[in-house]
């Protein structure tokens, strides 16, 4: 859940404290014996897919139970990646997740071993995988081809036709995935690609692995770490979920979250009023946002972007702030020059879903709606998400329809695991305050589950994803737990917020930002 601001002062004052208790740095558990009852695993049989980007970079598949409770029974396919180690020693695997659920982590290795320092890299065999149902792996999940063609149904369900209109859509996206997918749906669950990582484990032939998740590759690698915690060497976790939130609960704050966020981008926009037109007074540029919004309802820009697009376009400011340049530009050239062009090629850029994004939103529906248990009457979604709406009125109906077909999921739920651990080494998490994915309060809340693990605060950041990005003093620290899994609760400030610029593609503030968060799995 969203925390009060007024309690966050406290909250980091907290973790200043905690971290000034500590009298020396956390160290990793010695390794965890064999386990002579795992099944036996032929080796992995890796293949050379360079890119020029990443030239060592290897490829293999790995064939898992696709009901681990029937090990011998229908094995499905996982797709990895590797970029192996080059030290004379090696810390064993790092297998690397970007999130989503149904985000690709075959690109994520190459990403990670060239950002980490050439040292610390040169000690792990980075591991990147498509998680049960995702791009590569086999089968693929993708229950409704064209289910975001725009211009879709208002979000927000003013009135009984619309939130028909809605209810049509994802009752259908349900429908099509049981019809599809019915073989395979009741194994695409957080604890089933759990048991896949250990699966991989044996057939690395490793004794421990090292995990490194953003987003909800948090929550995964906690479950995990959870089932086999004498198996993990190091655990990083970035931008982290609230484990006592998933999935229902977690969804209505990150709507509180991204409203707030979405503020703050618009009293950035006032901030450079010189550039945009747009007004100096952020509750006047709300204004004029919303207004916007309304126009669209009458007439889509480019016959595309309606209300519900619209937010799709400005959602992706919310996860990463090196976008708002090029949508404060769309913004005002469609309310200032009254030019819709710009906006419709913010819209396909950031908020547009590709035909394969539909394997990413099935694997994403299948694994929240299978994991725990959603309201089955309307009435309490429609109750919920309008009292939200009252007070965060950016993304809460947008989101709800994102996540309706769980109301619908032809599959019965899960009970979602208790993550609490006091077996592990110390982790490390990194968090920034003003995340609006995962909002500040879940780490605060996995930090209390996870026994001995340490706090890395990014304060005054709202970026989701912030390991590797370009913040020097938390990227720092985050190879120095690599190299030798010692950590503490620390404090790093937030990279300097952007500039506007002159041209739409222009790059973003950081590079290292834009490159990674188009490798994480977030909506849009």
């Amino acid at each position: 859940m969203l925390h009060p601001l007024k309690k966050r002062a406290a909250v980091l004052l907290s973790i200043s404290t905690v971290a000034a208790a500590l009298a020396s740095p956390v160290t990793a558990a010695p390794a965890a014996p064999a386990d002579p009852a795992a099944p036996a695993r032929a080796a992995l049989s890796w293949t050379g897919c360079a890119t020029p980007r990443y030239p060592t970079l290897q490829c293999a598949s790995l064939k898992v139970p696709l009901d681990h409770g029937r090990p011998g029974g229908r094995q499905i396919t996982l797709a990895l990646t590797r970029v192996p180690h080059t030290g004379t020693t090696s810390q064993g695997p790092l297998l690397v997740n970007p999130g989503g659920p149904g985000g690709s982590g075959r690109s994520l290795a190459g990403y990670i071993a060239s950002a980490l320092p050439k040292e610390v890299a040169a000690q792990y065999d980075v591991i990147g995988f498509d998680p049960r149902g995702v791009g590569k792996s086999e089968p693929a999940l993708d229950c409704a081809a064209g289910h975001f063609k725009p211009a879709r149904p208002d979000s927000v369900p003013m009135d009984e036709a619309t939130e028909q209109a809605n209810l049509d859509r994802v009752r259908s996206f349900a429908e099509s995935c049981g019809t599809k997918h019915a073989d395979v749906l009741p194994y695409i669950d957080t604890v089933s690609a759990a048991r896949d990582i250990e699966v991989l484990r044996g057939a690395l032939g490793a004794e421990r692995i090292s995990y490194f998740g953003y987003s909800y590759g948090t929550y995964l690698g906690a479950v995990y770490a959870k089932l086999h915690p004498g198996r993990v060497h190091r655990l990083v976790l970035d931008s982290v979920v609230d484990p006592g939130g998933v999935w229902y609960e977690d969804n209505l704050a990150q709507d509180r979250a991204f409203d707030a966020r979405h503020k703050a981008f618009l009293a950035w926009v006032a901030r450079y009023d010189a550039t945009y037109k747009l007004g100096t007074d952020p509750a006047a540029v709300e204004e004029r946002w919303y207004a916007m919004r309304d126009a669209l309802r009458e007439s889509p820009a480019g016959g595309k972007v309606g209300p519900a697009e619209l937010e799709d376009t400005f959602m992706p400011g919310g996860y990463y702030n090196g976008y708002w340049p090029s949508l404060a530009e769309a913004f005002a050239a469609y309310t200032v020059a009254k030019d819709p062009k710009p906006l419709v090629a913010a819209y396909e850029r950031f908020g547009a879903v590709e035909p394969s994004a539909g394997n990413g939103y099935s694997v994403y529906t299948a694994v929240q709606c299978r994991d725990s248990a959603w309201p089955k009457d309307w009435n309490q979604w429609r109750a919920d998400m309008w009292r939200t709406h009252a007070e965060a009125p950016f993304m809460t109906w947008n989101n709800a329809w994102y996540n309706a077909p769980c109301a619908f999921w032809p599959t019965e739920p899960l009970e979602a695991p208790d993550v609490t651990n006091a077996d592990l080494p110390p982790a490390l998490l990194l968090q920034a305050t003003e995340d609006a994915a995962t909002p500040f309060a879940g780490a605060l809340s996995m930090r209390e589950k996870l026994k001995g693990s340490a706090l890395l605060v990014e304060e005054g950041g709202g970026n989701h994803g912030i390991a590797l990005s370009g913040n020097k003093c938390l990227d720092e620290k985050v190879a120095a737990y690599l190299a030798t899994g010692r950590a503490s609760d620390a404090t790093c400030p937030a990279q300097a917020a952007p500039k506007p610029t002159t041209a739409t593609r222009a790059m973003p503030a950081s590079a290292g930002g834009a490159a990674l968060h188009g490798l994480l799995g977030f909506r849009g």
